[in-house]
């Protein structure tokens, strides 16, 4: 029996997907062996690949002049990658602090030149900071911006507007859950183990322009612009990554696109937050309301025991992937595309059923 998959990361799959995937394994396409044997060079894994970039592109409704890569090393790479392609000596980078993943950004663009924070966000319950008046430092770089804090629960409603100064976001565990103007953006990235599909493939969208900015006394590996003109095989890539993400790609057209996985997600967080909000301060949210992540619902209990209890309980029912973030502590259910809606009933309903018999 399958269990309700709250894990933040790697995280659920679509049941679909993984029983295709199956099918698929040990003969992919009537070509004798499997996707994870093929030269990346073949004819069979570039319609994969080229298929996928395709997608992703239809799905997010992604303008001209911007190219779609697939790289390695996860949204951390990113973090010093970024710096290292944008960040000249003369330049500042700013950084819009909302939580531990855009803080870990942070350190590591340090790492490597000028940095300032323009913008953080609250504490306890957190709250977005407002970005609608920011003032960037002469000859900055780029901004930063984390849309969704996994661990906190907290996502970024409304972009700001940067003007010339190019914006970049960590997209990593909202891609493709809702819709984006992805024009108001230089680069996004975003690590494929939440909504894209299993851990070992990071999707970056880098605005064409934004090539000629590229340092070019950085390794090749490290170059955006050497992976553009490699269209993402300068060398090996994770094949059988992106096959999966091609996979999941497809399930998701399939299902109706973004307008249709934006309306269930929005459905999917409101059964549990209804719970918390319902509850007469037995759970307490984490997050203001406001700034509530639709992807990553955190709670808490009153008393450290009654966590205990409802973390034992929740896994004896087959809820898998509750317990908070280290640094966050109390609980985290997260509940990317594939999670389903039926998951996310059954998880309010116990939350319901815990808090009548421990009030």
């Amino acid at each position: 029996m399958r269990k309700h998959n709250f894990n933040a990361g790697p995280a659920a799959l679509p049941l679909e997907v993984l029983q295709r995937a199956q099918e698929e394994f040990v003969d992919y396409a009537a070509s004798g062996m499997s996707i994870m044997e093929m030269s990346h060079r073949s004819v069979e894994y570039e319609g994969v690949h080229n298929e996928a970039q395709a997608l992703i592109r239809e799905l997010l409704e992604i303008p001209q002049g911007y190219r779609v890569l697939f790289l390695q090393g996860g949204a951390s790479l990113q973090f010093a990658m970024l710096p290292m392609n944008f960040l000249p000596s003369d330049q500042i980078a700013c950084y819009i602090q909302t939580g531990n993943w855009s803080n870990k950004a942070i350190k590591e663009a340090r790492l490597l030149g000028q940095v300032e924070v323009i913008a953080a966000s609250d504490a306890r319950p957190r709250r977005a900071p407002d970005l609608h008046e920011l003032q960037l430092p002469t000859h900055s770089a780029y901004v930063h911006i984390t849309s969704n804090e996994t661990i906190e629960g907290l996502r970024i409603n409304d972009y700001p507007y940067t003007g010339e100064v190019p914006l970049v976001c960590d997209m990593s565990s909202d891609i493709l859950s809702r819709k984006v103007d992805v024009s108001q953006f230089a680069l996004i990235y975003a690590g494929a183990q939440k909504n894209l599909g299993p851990a070992g493939v990071t999707v970056v969208l880098v605005r064409e322009d934004m090539l000629e900015r590229v340092n070019r006394e950085l390794p090749s590996m490290l170059r955006y612009d050497v992976h553009v003109k490699g269209n993402s095989l300068y060398n090996t890539p994770p094949t059988f990554s992106i096959y999966m993400m091609n996979l999941v790609l497809q399930w998701m057209k399939s299902q109706g696109g973004l307008d249709v996985i934006e309306e269930r997600n929005i459905r999917k967080a409101q059964l549990i937050y209804d719970v918390i909000d319902k509850s007469g301060g037995f759970y307490e949210g984490l997050v203001a309301m406001k700034d509530r992540s639709l992807m990553n619902v955190t709670f808490g209990i009153a008393t450290e025991d009654l966590e205990q209890t409802f973390l034992s309980e929740t896994k004896a029912n087959g809820f898998i992937g509750l317990k908070g973030h280290r640094e966050m502590g109390h609980f985290r259910a997260s509940i990317y595309n594939a999670v389903t809606e039926e998951s996310c009933r059954e998880l309010a309903n116990f939350m319901n059923d815990f808090a009548q018999r421990h009030q």
